[in-house]
């Protein structure tokens, strides 16, 4: 079999066959296919798109290029999330506590933070001491007794998908939906669990930027679960605007231990009341959607999703009283308030843009290899829909140096205010 024959076949609209699927996976990983074939073939996939069963075998092939978790020992159904990224998006950190609190056992591997987007990892390594690294017994153990664990992806997980990632990064092959559903779904089919609840983002501050592309790519991703014989959901939500106020690490932290507390943001405990009611519903603790909200708000009115979280930070190194008393976390030298320069209504906030911003002091990374600052971010005062009167803050910036110039001017301009409210785009699109 020679590869070049396969790209040929793919440039004239052919589908690949099982065994030249795994002959592509296995020859990359191997080293005896060249990046300069395999980025032709990506690019053919691009213009040619795959087919689901192709789109399955790809994902197999790579979710089976290196280890493959065994979740065996752990007792129940393994239930896992995952988010397709989004600017403050600390979902996991209160969907995982609340589902754990009600009997669900969620073994969690998570990513770090690139560009606009920020990491769960990230965010837990703003804890003092907090391990993302545990061997995998600790893992199931931990699992086993508290219910949660969130850890860092394995050296050796999926290292298909790590060649074929860095190789679309650099020949403008990302936004691809079979590529980008073989990549997420590979890492989550080698992660070992029995539930998969997706959480596919679409807007300004999302990779998908429509509705229509979010559904298909979730749509993708659910025949890939349910081919390889898991349970998959999916929630397809808004991110033109930040998810809560806190976008940089220890802030988000603080945030999500205040939405465990009860007191979090609306939109943040909308999404994730309705992640962990999918999760709960699959794994089969609630018989309905509506019983799972009930059982979640009461973990959370009880204290014992607080309660869990600090558990599992306490098993993994980290100081727990943190999470008792957010007060505690890491925190910037300095603060600055932007302030609304009229009266009016926030019409719109450009997650992308605050992203970008909040990255720019440090919250995030620009390169795989940069240093983050855990206490740095912005914290919004104000949402899309909140009336303001000209000079009242609309986000305070947490930072440790001085802003760069122009900074301020760019965060002002990155809200809308009309002298009308105008109709936002609901947090929550689909539920599939």
């Amino acid at each position: 079999m020679r590869f070049v024959d396969l790209i040929e076949k793919k440039v004239d609209g052919g589908s690949l066959s099982t065994e030249e699927i795994k002959f592509w996976i296995d020859g990359y990983v191997g080293g005896t296919i060249p990046d300069y074939q395999v980025s032709a073939m990506l690019m053919a996939i691009v213009f040619r798109s795959m087919d689901e069963r192709e789109i399955l075998d790809l994902t197999m092939s790579m979710a089976h290029s290196g280890d493959m978790m065994d979740l065996s020992g752990i007792s129940g159904v393994k239930v896992d999330k995952h988010s397709t990224g989004g600017v403050g998006d600390k979902t996991t950190l209160v969907v995982g506590p609340m589902v754990a609190a009600c009997g669900a056992k969620l073994a969690k591997m998570s990513g770090r933070g690139l560009g606009f987007t920020g990491g769960t990892i990230d965010k837990l390594e703003s804890i003092d001491g907090f391990h993302v690294s545990i061997s995998r017994d600790e893992f199931i153990r931990q699992v086993n007794d508290i219910g949660i664990a969130v850890v860092g992806q394995s050296g050796n997980l999926v290292p298909a998908d790590k060649k074929l990632y860095a190789l679309r990064d650099v020949t403008a092959t990302v936004r691809s939906i079979p590529l980008i559903s073989s990549s997420i779904m590979s890492k989550k089919l080698a992660a070992g669990s029995d539930v998969i609840v997706l959480d596919v983002k679409y807007g300004r501050g999302a990779f998908m930027k429509t509705k229509e592309q979010a559904s298909e790519l979730a749509r993708t991703m659910i025949k890939i679960g349910t081919g390889a014989g898991r349970k998959v959901r999916a929630v397809i939500s808004c991110m033109d605007a930040p998810l809560g106020h806190a976008i940089g690490n220890a802030l988000e932290v603080g945030e999500a231990c205040m939405a465990l507390s009860g007191r979090g943001p609306g939109d943040l405990m909308q999404l994730c009341l309705t992640l962990g009611s999918l999760i709960l519903e699959e794994a089969g603790i609630c018989r309905t959607r509506e019983d799972a909200v009930r059982m979640l708000c009461e973990a959370v009115d009880s204290g014992r999703a607080l309660g869990k979280l600090a558990e599992m930070v306490s098993a993994q190194g980290g100081n727990a009283a943190q999470i008792r008393d957010s007060s505690l976390l890491p925190k910037a030298e300095f603060k600055t308030v932007i302030k609304s320069p009229a009266d009016g209504f926030i019409c719109d906030e450009d997650a992308m843009a605050l992203g970008n911003l909040a990255m720019q002091i440090g919250a995030g990374r620009a390169k795989k290899e940069d240093a983050i600052m855990n206490e740095v971010g912005i914290v919004l005062s104000a949402k899309p829909g909140d009336k303001v009167t000209k000079g009242q803050p609309l986000a305070v910036v947490h930072h440790r140096m001085a802003l760069p110039q122009g900074w301020m001017e760019e965060c002002v301009g990155s809200f809308v205010i009309s002298d009308k409210c105008a109709d936002t785009e609901p947090l929550i699109a689909e539920v599939i």
